[in-house]
């Protein structure tokens, strides 16, 4: 494998001389499997090599390498640390996963407060069937919460009040949104139910979780006109890479109306191209079909028979367009997808996530005389008021109903 990289003959047989080279071709094939490109692959292989070097004059075992020794190495190279790093690192990696090295040792949390984080955890997988995601937002919220009421003291849940969560949340009001301040309280409502049933506190205290005053529906959805839908998805470069699957990404969301995390979340698996459908892992584990429109399954195919690795061990339809190619990085590199091409497109709406696109769509299909239940069912909405939102976008239709200024002796 060496010798495809190096056109000089003894490359190959200086770079194995090193206690690591007898992995350095292995390693070379795992990197071309993570999408590096050629000239990364050899600064990653000379650099690993000369972690070899370091380790044969420093009595540094192969079996024995690990992160203490990689930084010993960083220590007494000065330059390129951080191209040394990440090269080593790779490396480590790499002979963990041959069974070389010993897996790294990693230290369970065995705080009090890890520890009733992962009860209140499991309790919300397996009682109330919640979200993974959700799961994490909120024992995240939890954990902040115990440990600035507690600190480094021994956490009493007992000792909890309605002043202790009230205070937690007017702290932290000033610095953040309305909705953040508003997720902050459904996770400690949440969490003080959970306490609550396990007998863990006397009172249910999950009534102490002020909130703020939002008005629901107030605003009118955001949406991109027909004609700045077309520039938008005219910023994706169909002889790209990136441009490729950009348009296949912004297609899934503006003409199905998929969220972020489902689109980041489709697997190869969910196209089902001989039924014409695409399966749907929706909020609160919840699986829809949706058709197959011909757009998308051309913005799809061309992204997935041009560009996707199909040596990737994910079975995830969206990558990556740097090494390590792997997975795309959940909702929010999706919602990075929507912004950039707005940049570029010279477009500057005031809401500029993902979700813009799903507005989008059903604003379209209102304004093309489909029903609320229309929408629910494309949108797939389980709630009726959920769509009738997209109501207010209807300007014609509300005209007809708007009411006359009302007038005294005929004065307006």
């Amino acid at each position: 494998m060496l010798e495809k990289l190096y056109t000089h003959p003894n490359a190959a047989r200086r770079l194995r001389s090193s206690p690591l080279g007898p992995w350095l071709d292995s390693f070379t094939r795992r990197l071309v499997e993570l999408g590096y490109t050629t000239w990364s692959l050899r600064s990653n292989v000379v650099l690993a090599a000369d972690l070899g070097r370091w380790m044969a004059a420093h009595d540094v075992s192969v079996g024995s390498v690990d992160e203490s020794a990689v930084d010993s190495y960083l220590e007494h190279r000065g330059a390129q640390r951080e191209r040394r790093r990440a090269a080593s690192s790779l490396m480590l990696a790499h002979l963990r996963a041959e069974g070389v090295t010993a897996a790294r040792c990693v230290c369970p949390d065995r705080s009090a407060v890890a520890d009733h984080a992962r009860r209140y955890a499991a309790y919300m997988r397996t009682e109330r069937g919640a979200a993974e995601g959700t799961v994490e937002g909120y024992i995240a919220v939890v954990r902040e919460f115990l440990d600035r009421r507690f600190g480094s003291g021994e956490v009493d849940l007992a000792a909890l009040t309605a002043s202790d969560i009230a205070t937690y949340l007017v702290d932290r009001a000033p610095a953040l949104s309305v909705k953040r301040v508003a997720y902050l309280a459904s996770a400690l409502r949440s969490f003080c139910r959970f306490l609550f049933v396990q007998s863990e506190t006397a009172t249910d205290l999950s009534q102490a979780s002020l909130t703020c005053q939002t008005r629901y529906g107030a605003a009118v959805p955001r949406y991109l006109s027909p004609a700045e839908v077309e520039c938008l998805l005219d910023t994706c470069d169909p002889g790209t890479r990136a441009g490729r699957r950009n348009r296949a990404i912004l297609v899934l969301l503006v003409r199905l109306g998929l969220r972020a995390g489902e689109v980041a979340a489709l697997e190869l698996d969910d196209i089902r191209w001989r039924s014409g459908e695409i399966v749907v892992r929706g909020k609160g584990q919840v699986v829809d079909r949706l058709p197959l429109l011909s757009e998308v399954g051309e913005a799809l195919s061309s992204y997935l028979a041009n560009d996707r690795l199909a040596s990737t061990p994910t079975r995830r339809v969206f990558l990556r367009l740097c090494a390590p190619v792997r997975a795309i990085g959940g909702r929010g590199a999706i919602s990075t997808v929507v912004r950039t091409s707005l940049h570029r497109a010279g477009l500057r709406p005031q809401v500029r996530g993902a979700h813009l696109l799903r507005h989008t769509l059903a604003s379209r299909m209102i304004r093309s005389g489909a029903s609320m239940s229309e929408i629910a069912e494309v949108l797939r909405h389980h709630s009726p008021g959920s769509s009738a939102v997209y109501a207010k976008v209807d300007f014609e239709a509300l005209r007809a109903l708007a009411q006359p200024w009302p007038s005294v002796g005929g004065l307006r």
